[in-house]
């Protein structure tokens, strides 16, 4: 596959990602002072939605086995970019009701476009290094997403809460420009292998024939069965069970400083007005890592670069446990050495995941586990960290309770890195297709 097709595959994740930024940042801030909603109400809404969002991505992946994929993103583009606008604009009365609303039109659109996408990159990769590349475009055009996003409110209007309603209208052109560019250079359909026709049920069209694992006791393609009978599947494989397990402990120790980022700035750093440069400082190194993490994989394994990735981690973290007030260029290299392992993370999981898919002959239903758990990862880390910093007597915005923060920031976010490397390690040899 040309490096051309790749890039034009991957161009689609930016305003996906550039959607996603916006809800789990600027959202809640921009609800609480603009409309007014008390904090308690907002975080109830907040909560049910990305739970009900989390559970029908098992779902939807079972759709998208049954289903052309390039469709079904091309139809969840709609709904998407018309809820993201109707989010950032709420009216001045029944603010609740249209936050609900707009987030279950977004989420449903953002999920069904993301759980088909990736399927879809599975399906186009003819090897496991070719899938690698796709999924390092996505991620890649994804972080650059997630810069613009988090750059843009500042740029656009003096007034932050107005930079925001005016972020919602750079999606459209954008989604529109992306989604043509994508679809017009990988196309709609799938070619059918060399020698192979277009008969059957057209489910499989232009998929590599798969073999599923000799710890996989079933009967047919995946895109044959109902939901449970499908979801059956995936678990049955126990590489996916063990990869999943393995994102799961990898997952919450990057979700915890995730959640906790602006606190340890604000707080530990006392250094509150640098949290934009230092986000954009580490989404940046993130993407700029992704082609040396590819390249890396492709030599010595996607386990080997994963693993080396870990350790860089664990020594960002450690060194973010001894920082304190006025240290900022410090972190900043901490911030820059924590984006370079965030690029292995955000490809080479996937990666294999894409290929553990393909083996099982549905990708779909694959990444609608995969997306779920994702998502359980971040529900996870908030509903770990928060509470404990407040039972251990940390207050945002004030000096007590700081030994705790710098704990629940770096040093169990440690814990779980060394935890998911152990795993990984032991698990090598099934991991590595």
């Amino acid at each position: 596959m040309t490096t051309s097709r790749i890039l034009s595959y991957g161009l689609l994740g930016l305003p996906l990602a550039f959607a996603a930024l916006p809800i789990y940042v600027h959202v809640p801030r921009y609800y609480a002072e603009t409309a007014g909603m008390e904090l308690a109400l907002l975080g109830f809404i907040l909560l049910g939605a990305r739970l009900l969002d989390a559970g029908i991505d098992p779902w939807l992946g079972w759709l998208a086995d049954r289903v052309s994929r390039p469709r079904m993103v091309a139809l969840a583009l709609l709904p998407f970019a018309i809820g993201f606008v109707a989010l950032l604009n709420p009216p001045a009365e029944h603010a609740a009701l249209w936050l609900l609303g707009s987030l279950a039109l977004t989420y449903l659109g953002f999920s069904a476009a993301s759980v088909a996408y990736q399927a879809w990159g599975a399906d186009i990769g003819e090897e496991s290094v070719v899938r690698t590349r796709l999924t390092a475009a996505r991620e890649g055009f994804g972080l650059l997403g997630v810069v613009l996003a988090a750059a843009l409110p500042a740029v656009l209007a003096a007034s932050l809460s107005d930079g925001i309603a005016r972020l919602s209208w750079i999606l459209p052109p954008l989604l529109l420009i992306a989604a043509l560019t994508t679809f017009s250079r990988v196309g709609f359909e799938l070619p059918p292998l060399q020698g192979e026709g277009r008969g059957g049920d057209g489910l499989n069209r232009g998929r590599p024939e798969t073999h599923p694992p000799p710890n996989l006791p079933l009967e047919g393609g995946g895109a044959h069965k109902p939901l449970v009978p499908s979801l059956r599947r995936v678990f049955a494989d126990q590489a996916f069970r063990r990869l999943l397990i393995v994102f799961v402990a990898n997952g919450i120790a990057a979700a915890l400083p995730a959640t906790l980022f602006l606190f340890f700035v604000a707080d530990v750093l006392q250094a509150e007005s640098a949290s934009g440069p230092l986000l954009a400082l580490y989404f940046i190194a993130g993407a700029a890592s992704l082609p040396l993490w590819v390249m890396l994989s492709a030599r010595r394994g996607r386990v080997f670069a994963w693993l080396l990735a870990m350790g860089v981690s664990i020594v960002a973290f450690a060194g973010a446990s001894l920082l304190g007030s006025g240290d900022v260029w410090a972190f900043a290299i901490i911030c820059i050495a924590s984006g370079l392992a965030l690029g292995a993370d955000l490809a080479l999981p996937a990666a294999i995941a894409a290929d553990l898919g393909e083996r099982q002959g549905q990708a779909g239903a694959c990444f609608g586990v995969w997306n779920l758990v994702a998502k359980l990862n971040l529900a996870l880390a908030a509903g770990l960290s928060l509470p404990l910093l407040g039972a251990l007597g940390y207050v945002p915005g004030g000096s007590a309770g700081l030994p705790a923060l710098t704990f629940a920031y770096a040093l169990l976010p440690l814990a779980f890195k060394a935890l998911a490397g152990a795993l990984l390690w032991r698990w090598r040899h099934s991991l590595e297709i």
